[in-house]
């Protein structure tokens, strides 16, 4: 089996040059962070270690760049190319040869449960061997409807259910731990979820298991649910009871909020979004975010506080101060995806309670961004505004594409395990302290 760690420094690796005022120390993360018109990057820049914080101050105005059509062709992964991780940090092939590998989540007995979306199949990975492989897999159910979210019910050590988000609703199967294959079949509690345009619904629980969030993107970039039907309470986080009954919209105006977790030290809503396109390189941001209940976070008619989408312009002024900034706002296309809080044991006491990201890429960018893990420190429950890249390397130097991480979950021995369905594998990251 193959790893590889990143030995050299991030100044030594000759893709930029830093200035003092580029850049300073913070929180627990030892490299530099680049702030201001230096914050945006491409994935000629990004390596492990390397920090940033982009605010709205550092926003450009729309359409200050042409907008890019720039989808990657995704490419076999080249005999040297192998992801790239921080110093102290190995990265090993766990399982490859999948089909469209996408949420990844680690159940109360250590299982790994992974969608494949594509074949509407959920797979149940179990251990990790001496040779860093599953020591057991299984197919636990097949002929769902693009499956993404996987959550367990009531939180806990003892599951009583295992809840799955398909594009069009949400079901539910009898579980216990250890089960390796769905004992009945599916229960549909959520049923008519629209369809079309974003298709992932990613479902979580609050801690006390009162609530069940399900994450809805919207149907298109920027249609105004005024005047289109099809957006009827899309780009949401909505409220059910577990017993799928609908409650509220808790969270609006979030373009496509992907990924969604409870923040395990407050009990807070996070989620993950991926923002609008077509309005320039550097813009909209993606961003991370605890989900403010009744909050509203702009789309369509604004972004990123206050700032008006041109192609709604003179719309909805009563809301122009309602709109909340986001917490951790990262870089414009990257399509971030999952996340996960580390409660793991293995990594330093410096990443407890961090945030773990996978950045997928996207399109709408004329220099690829994305296609990496990345963390976002926590300090006393709260997001400090910056994020580092943790894993990198999914690019080949030329722009070719051959991984994207998809998703991320925590494993029983504290590594963490990424999805990637670009190279149809998952890869699992370790603390070597070396």
């Amino acid at each position: 089996m193959r790893s590889k760690l990143l030995a050299a420094p991030v100044i030594g690796l000759g893709l930029f040059s830093l200035t003092p005022s580029d850049c300073r120390a913070f929180g627990d993360v030892k490299g530099p962070v680049l702030t201001g018109q230096a914050a945006f990057t491409s994935y000629k820049k990004e390596a492990p270690g390397v920090a940033r914080k982009i605010t709205v101050a550092d926003l450009p105005a729309p359409y200050k760049t042409k907008s890019a059509g720039n989808a990657p062709t995704v490419v076999a992964r080249p005999k040297d190319a192998w992801p790239k991780t921080v110093p102290g940090f190995k990265v090993d092939l766990y399982a490859n040869g999948l089909d469209e590998p996408r949420a990844i989540r680690t159940a109360p007995n250590g299982d790994f449960f992974l969608a494949e979306s594509h074949s509407g199949e959920i797979k149940i990975f179990r251990g990790i061997s001496s040779d860093g492989k599953p020591q057991q897999t299984s197919t636990y159910a097949t002929d769902l409807h693009e499956p993404f979210g996987i959550a367990f019910y009531p939180p806990g050590k003892n599951p009583q259910w295992l809840y799955i988000g398909n594009t069009d609703s949400v079901v539910r199967f009898p579980y216990k731990n250890g089960d390796l294959k769905a004992s009945g079949k599916p229960e549909t509690l959520v049923s008519g979820i629209p369809t079309g345009g974003h298709s992932t619904r990613d479902v979580t629980f609050s801690q006390d298991g009162t609530k069940m969030f399900v994450a809805v993107g919207s149907g298109s970039n920027v249609d105004d649910p005024d005047t289109h039907k099809r957006e009827f309470r899309r780009a949401n986080i909505l409220e059910y009871t577990p017993e799928g009954k609908f409650v509220k919209v808790y969270g609006a105006g979030i373009r496509n909020p992907v990924g969604i977790a409870i923040q395990p030290e407050t009990g807070q809503l996070w989620c993950s979004v991926n923002e609008r396109d077509e309005l320039g390189d550097n813009l909209v941001p993606d961003y991370i975010t605890h989900v403010q209940e009744g909050g509203f976070y702009g789309w369509p008619w604004y972004y990123m506080g206050d700032h008006q989408d041109p192609r709604h312009e003179g719309k909805h002024p009563e809301l122009k101060q309602k709109v909340i900034v986001p917490d951790v706002l990262l870089q414009p296309h990257n399509a971030s995806l999952e996340i996960t809080f580390y409660e793991g044991n293995q990594f330093p006491k410096d990443y407890k309670g961090d945030i773990f990201a996978a950045e997928h890429g996207s399109w709408n960018k004329a220099e690829r961004a994305g296609y990496e893990v990345i963390r976002v420190p926590i300090k006393d429950g709260k997001a400090t505004g910056e994020y580092e890249d943790f894993v990198t390397g999914f690019v080949t130097a030329d722009g070719q594409v051959w991984g994207r991480p998809v998703g991320v979950t925590v494993a029983p021995d504290g590594s963490l395990l990424v999805s990637d369905d670009g190279s149809k594998s998952i890869w699992r990251v370790s603390y070597t302290g070396k």
